[in-house]
């Protein structure tokens, strides 16, 4: 890395650290917003652009993950910090439930993400009817009814989940790095490359497939605990939808699949952009529906064509940076 570039991080780290003091509460929730999409990518990104698992059904981790600890709240007063444990457990076992089934009968590649959506959509399904989480009316975090714990005295100011989303962005970046330079990085990257000759030099590549299914639905079920105390409100149409889990991993096709900075910028790059269009247009008095959608279809259209392998490969050579 070139002392230039090094200066850059440093100024960007600075940067992050006081936006919640220079900008008005709009910027910050659509910051808070950038750094939830980049860590979910990056979360995507260790299945996918490390192992070379498609998933298209990530939303499923998010919503088990918030259902569960907005229903351990709401009916029985536990706070998030042990939910979230709670909601890590469910997800890994789902994943390895999943990744088991997959790996173990020898489906991948497009069958792989289609059992992926076949999954979110079941568990969606589900949910719609059962009572306990509020079916199809939604759940709604309010008051724990067994303790009476307001919803209020875990909640603090815009700027504590942009920390919080912040921190969680950063430890995901350290902690993807380790994994490249680990063994299972090693291994997951020459799953990825060539699954045959993979197994020919010795790779188990079932347990290290599965670990990175376990791994990413573990990440990704964080995701869901912020989501379900941010919104405060669940509907499992919206959260458990194939159009989440498209919002989730585009951050890293556009930005670059496999790398580590390509999540966060294509998270960046998308939503603002997207956020522009719609504040353009709605200037001019405009409301043209699932405009986003279009532009984010159009995007990744002209990303495909002209920079196959995303934004940030070409981005990072130019400044001297590494994935």
């Amino acid at each position: 890395m070139t002392t230039q570039a090094k200066g850059l991080l440093a100024v960007l780290g600075v940067f992050l650290l006081a936006l919640p003091q220079i900008v008005n509460p709009y910027i910050l929730s659509l910051a808070t917003l950038i750094l939830y999409l980049a860590y979910t990518g990056q979360a995507w990104n260790v299945m996918m652009g490390f192992a070379g698992q498609l998933s298209l059904g990530h939303s499923l981790y998010v919503g088990v993950g918030a259902y569960a600890s907005a229903a351990l709240f709401v009916h029985y007063g536990i706070g998030p910090w042990l939910g979230l444990w709670i909601s890590i457990l469910l997800c890994m076992a789902l994943g390895a439930a999943i990744g088991f089934l997959a790996f173990r009968f020898g489906i991948s590649g497009v069958y792989f993400a289609l059992l992926t959506i076949a999954f979110c959509e079941f568990t969606r399904i589900g949910f719609d009817h059962l009572q306990w989480t509020g079916g199809s009316g939604g759940l709604f975090l309010k008051v724990a009814q067994r303790d009476q714990i307001d919803l209020a005295s875990f909640r603090g100011p815009p700027a504590m989940y942009y920390y919080a989303m912040l921190v969680l962005t950063v430890s995901a970046l350290i902690f993807c790095s380790f994994l490249l330079k680990s063994k299972a990085g090693y291994y997951w990257q020459a799953i990825r490359e060539n699954e045959e000759a993979a197994q020919a030099l010795g790779i188990n590549t079932f347990r290290w497939k599965l670990l990175a299914v376990v791994i990413s639905s573990a990440m990704t079920a964080v995701s869901g605990v912020f989501f379900a105390f941010y919104y405060n409100n669940l509907f499992p149409e919206q959260i458990f939808n194939i159009s989440r889990s498209i919002e989730i991993i585009l951050g890293p096709i556009i930005g670059g699949i496999g790398t580590l900075f390509g999540p966060i910028l294509g998270a960046a790059a998308l939503t603002i952009a997207a956020e522009s269009i719609t504040e353009i247009l709605g200037a001019l008095g405009w409301e043209i529906p699932g405009i986003k959608q279009v532009f984010y279809g159009i995007v990744m259209l002209l990303v495909i064509m002209f920079l196959p392998n995303g934004i940030w490969p070409p981005l990072a050579r130019k400044l001297g940076l590494g994935k």
